[in-house]
């Protein structure tokens, strides 16, 4: 597996200590000798390299999943990162991606921050499900799921009364939805 921009190694360390080969990229050497570190503190196998998203450092058809969780928004040139992310898919292989919704009140208060002067806020880029299954079919990717989840006002019994319905809401629209998550499998050749 590839855990494509893995920040701090979380996802990937998830992922090795669930049985998966798990290769991490980051384009921060900082944040990739971090993840490195905690995968050995925790005594876990994977590998962190660094790397760009538009130019990946690995041969054609690599990995049999490549993750991808909240980085083509904060990435110049997301269409080419994409294809960079299929080219080291193998035939059959699955993609995962997670983003950040446009329409969302999270999205909303995000970009206000950028507004008002964060560099971080105002560089992102959010997208829509129709937007990103878009892009993933345009790859040659065939999109099997697609669903969002809702990013809760920070009030416990808000979250208490939401919570149980979430899903069922995740999977009938992606309206409003603070995340989307789409699933997608390149077809075998």
């Amino acid at each position: 597996m590839l855990d494509a921009a893995c920040g701090d190694g979380a996802l990937a360390r998830t992922l090795a200590r669930h049985g998966a080969s798990v290769v991490g990229l980051d384009a921060d050497p900082a944040m990739v000798e971090a993840a490195r570190q905690a995968a050995a503190d925790a005594g876990l196998g994977a590998t962190f390299v660094a790397g760009e998203l538009a130019r990946l450092p690995f041969p054609d058809t690599s990995f049999d999943v490549v993750v991808a969780v909240t980085v083509l928004c904060f990435v110049p040139g997301a269409t080419a990162s994409i294809r960079e992310l299929v080219r080291v898919l193998r035939p059959g292989g699955r993609l995962v991606l997670g983003e950040l919704g446009r329409w969302s009140t999270w999205a909303a208060l995000r970009r206000v921050r950028g507004w008002r002067g964060s560099a971080t806020w105002r560089a992102a880029h959010f997208r829509t499900a129709t937007e990103l299954r878009g892009m993933l079919e345009a790859a040659g990717l065939t999109v099997e799921t697609g669903r969002g989840a809702v990013d809760y006002p920070p009030l416990g019994l808000a979250a208490r009364v939401l919570a149980p319905i979430d899903a069922s809401i995740g999977r009938r629209t992606t309206l409003g939805a603070a995340f989307l998550a789409l699933a997608a499998t390149r077809p075998p050749i």
